[in-house]
């Protein structure tokens, strides 16, 4: 199941070729990615798959491709517009926005839920959730969830698993970075904290 950070892919923002990009977060922590790249051709997107999924797999990572197309793996994410039902595969998930997406869930693993923030990849998308949507969302949700849209900074990963996320989707904060390898390892380590401390104060009220 995704958890922590999680790294979506542009390679239009990012400042080196995407599986370099890749590898730099892998240093930093990162487990889980979610390949985009939906405008390329489905073969060069094949073989884009199956290199970040080798700098994955050497580390015990999963790659997650958007869309009902896994290229050859076990693990897509879907848009909230469909297919419903989602295909039968090793994992399943599906972006959402609201109550209504979130109940129309039926077998996914998992769901992200965008924007908590307002988002500098998509400009205008919202109303953003903020944490305070988010947590009340979350409480609704069938399925574990993951914070996306315009999070970029520890304060905004740590609100995000205040809010019940286990996890946090990332798109700029590491494509935009110059140093993507310290990016991820920064909001991986408040991810990690967060946590922590919630266990914690969870542990205590036992």
């Amino acid at each position: 199941m995704p958890a922590g950070l999680v790294v979506l892919t542009e390679r239009r923002l990012a400042r080196r070729p995407l599986d370099e990009v890749i590898a730099a977060a892998v240093v930093g922590g990162v487990r889980w990615v979610v390949l985009r790249e939906k405008d390329l051709p489905r073969a060069e997107r094949a073989a884009l798959a199956a290199d970040l999924r080798t700098i994955l797999t050497e580390v015990g990572g999963t790659l997650i491709v958007a869309g009902p197309d896994p290229l050859n793996g076990d693990a897509i994410h879907l848009p909230s517009a469909g297919p419903y039902p989602p295909p039968r595969l090793g994992m399943v998930g599906r972006s959402c926005h609201d109550g209504a997406e979130l109940h129309r869930l039926t077998t996914e693993d998992y769901a992200t839920l965008s924007p908590v923030h307002p988002t500098r990849t998509k400009p205008g998308y919202g109303p953003p959730l903020h944490p305070h949507g988010l947590r009340e969302l979350i409480r609704q949700s069938p399925v574990p969830v993951l914070a996306l849209g315009g999070v970029e900074t520890p304060q905004q990963v740590t609100a995000c698993v205040e809010a019940g996320a286990v996890g946090v989707a990332v798109l700029g904060a590491v494509m935009r970075a110059e140093d993507p390898t310290e990016a991820a390892a920064t909001l991986t380590e408040a991810f990690n904290e967060a946590a922590a401390a919630l266990n914690r104060n969870h542990r205590g009220r036992l």
